[in-house]
C-alpha cells in the first residue's frame, strides 16, 4: 500500500459501491432479457457489430479486437450463432489468409426480432430511472472513463 493512495471519500465510495453492487444484475436483467431470443449480450453484440458494416462482414481478428476477445474467445462466442445459421465464416475474397465473419441473412432478421427486446430491456432497466440530466450525465462520464482507458491502451508502456 502506498503512502500515496488518495483513499476515496464518502461520496466516491457511494458511487463505487453502487457501480460495483449493480453492473453484475444490470448485465444479468439484460441477459435474461435476450435469452428469451436465444442470445446472450455477447451474441448480440456480435449480431450488431457485423449489422453496422459494409458487407455485414469483419475480419475475424478484427472483430476479436472489437469485442476485446482471444481469437480462442472469438471462436467459442462464434460457434453458436454458426450453428444457429445466424454468422458464417468464411475465407476473404480478397486474401486467403484472412478468415471472415459474415452476418447472415437468417442472422440479420434474427436481430432484427431481438433488437425490440433489447432495447425495451435497457430502457426498462436503465433510462426508466433517469431523468434527462441523468442521461446526459451517464453518457459523460461514460465517454471520459472509455477515453482514458483508450488513452492508456494506445500508450506504449
Amino acid at each position: 500500500m502506498s503512502a500515496r493512495t488518495a483513499w476515496l471519500d464518502d461520496t466516491e465510495m457511494a458511487g463505487w459501491r453502487a457501480f460495483i453492487e449493480t453492473q453484475v444484475d444490470l448485465m444479468g436483467a439484460l441477459e435474461a432479457d435476450l435469452a428469451t431470443h436465444d442470445l446472450t449480450l455477447g451474441d448480440y453484440q456480435v449480431l450488431v457489430y457485423l449489422s453496422e458494416v459494409d458487407g455485414h462482414a469483419l475480419r475475424m481478428c478484427d472483430l476479436a479486437d472489437m469485442l476485446q476477445l482471444s481469437p480462442s474467445g472469438l471462436t467459442r462466442r462464434l460457434d453458436g450463432l454458426v450453428r444457429a445459421s445466424w454468422v458464417e465464416r468464411r475465407g476473404s475474397e480478397a486474401d486467403r489468409r484472412v478468415m471472415m465473419a459474415v452476418l447472415t441473412d437468417a442472422g440479420r432478421r434474427h436481430l432484427v426480432e431481438a433488437a425490440p427486446t433489447h432495447v425495451d430491456s435497457v430502457r426498462r432497466h436503465i433510462f426508466d430511472h433517469l431523468d434527462r440530466a441523468d442521461v446526459e450525465a451517464l453518457a459523460s462520464i461514460f465517454g471520459k472513463i472509455r477515453a482514458a482507458l483508450d488513452d492508456r491502451a494506445s500508450t506504449p508502456a
